[in-house]
């Protein structure tokens, strides 16, 4: 059977299904790794989790974080990784997944300093330590919802993400594009002065950055080639250097995107679903060489169109083409991949949560191995904000995600997102 939902009871089980699927999951029982302190440049995390940017569809129509987003963030720092990811943050209004994305803007830079302050304090006072604190900067492109009604902004028509072609007005012009990257520079200044410690440039899941990296078919200076097509993401992080200053850029990154060439980064033309990343590896070696990279966050997949790719799931609108550990393993490959590509770059990996209590497994075994820096959670950070502390003292979870989809469910409706499981005193369907 292709798909199934979770149903194992021990290592060994998740390990023999592994084997026989000939996937990549390199799981062990001693979760030291998972508790080690980790040098990102300057900065320095207490330990090797950290929570991925989860939106919550939260903030107030100006941007300004909501008493939802309080309480999360609260409870993030509360549950002690050494890195909390912040969610995405709008660099432009037309830019927005939602109306109620976070935006940080020179009117409510205040509010956002406090936040982020509250983080970094409460992180202290509960745990010892303060978290480092990384802003996503993002625009959402194809995605982009900023009155809560569809508004897509692309890069070139993608039969795979549409049934019928997009109305040629929606294609950026490259002047359009060139004043988007010119936003991160505002974006990433703000970022430093409301106490971030480093900013992402988003790349992934098929947002704007994300979808010119396959822009093959595009004409002018935004498609067509290698150079062409990482235009975008490389003037981004021109233009966010200079408005972070001494603060440290990184990217949460599609290594793989999961349709056939040439709709796909990360595919090889003329092998359908198969990973090629010779084009990642390139483009992560010049970002590296040129920016000094502390950190990458390494990801696949489009949430929107293939989510298995990236989170397997129990539920979900489709039945997926493959066996859940069989993306699973994808993943691991491509994180150790990169990561021996390139052993002095810290690699943030992605996708356990699928696991259950066995994730942190997956994640030791990951870390302890040298397959990875780090290990990145974003369900499970909404099914149990804690989980880190309860992993260090007791070794093991009370509460775990379950894989159902419903957070996705909400922030996908413009709704609040949460764990409707865990949570649902807040967040409902």
């Amino acid at each position: 059977m292709m798909h199934e939902k979770f149903h194992y009871h021990s290592i060994g089980e998740v390990e023999q299904t592994a084997a026989e699927l000939g996937a990549f999951l390199p799981m062990q029982e001693d979760l030291s790794p998972l508790f080690q302190p980790l040098t990102l440049g300057r900065h320095t995390a207490a330990n090797r989790i950290a929570l991925q940017p989860m939106e919550g569809s939260d903030g107030l129509e100006d941007g300004t974080p909501g008493e939802l987003t309080w309480r999360r963030y609260e409870r993030f720092a509360k549950g002690g990784a050494g890195l909390i990811w912040f969610e995405a943050v709008a660099t432009v209004p037309e830019g927005r997944a939602s109306a109620h994305q976070l935006r940080l803007t020179e009117n409510n830079l205040d509010d956002f300093k406090r936040l982020v302050a509250h983080i970094k304090e409460t992180g202290l006072k509960e745990n010892g330590f303060e978290p480092i604190v990384i802003m996503q900067s993002t625009n959402s492109g194809r995605y982009s919802k900023p009155t809560g009604v569809p508004d897509p902004m692309i890069a070139y028509n993608c039969p795979p993400l549409e049934e019928t072609p997009l109305d040629s007005s929606r294609i950026l012009t490259d002047d359009q594009l060139r004043r988007f990257t010119d936003a991160f520079e505002p974006a990433a200044r703000l970022a430093r002065q409301a106490g971030f410690d480093g900013v992402d440039v988003k790349c992934c899941h098929r947002y704007l950055a994300c979808e010119l990296l396959s822009a093959f078919t595009r004409p002018g200076k935004y498609g067509g080639s290698y150079e062409n097509r990482t235009r975008f993401i490389k003037d981004a992080f021109a233009a966010a250097k200079a408005g972070v200053g001494d603060g440290f850029l990184t990217s949460r990154m599609n290594a793989y995107d999961g349709f056939e060439h040439p709709w796909g980064w990360g595919m090889k033309e003329g092998a359908g679903l198969e990973v090629d990343l010779t084009e990642p590896l390139r483009l992560i070696g010049e970002l590296k060489a040129q920016y000094d990279l502390p950190l990458l966050n390494i990801t696949m997949g489009n949430p929107y169109k293939n989510p298995h790719v990236n989170r397997p799931y129990d539920n979900g609108n489709y039945v997926p083409p493959e066996h859940p550990i069989e993306g699973l393993g994808r993943v691991m490959k491509g994180l150790s991949d990169i990561q021996h590509a390139y052993p002095d770059l810290p690699i943030l990996g992605s996708a356990f949560s699928y696991l259950r209590q066995y994730a942190p497994n997956l994640a030791a075994g990951m870390v302890g191995g040298g397959h990875c820096a780090m290990a990145g959670f974003g369900r499970m950070a909404f099914a149990n904000p804690d989980f880190p502390n309860q992993l260090k003292e007791q070794g093991k979870l009370d509460k775990v995600c379950l894989t159902c989809g419903n957070c996705a469910v909400l922030l996908r409706a413009g709704r609040c997102a949460g764990c409707v499981i865990h949570d649902r005193e807040v967040y409902k369907l």
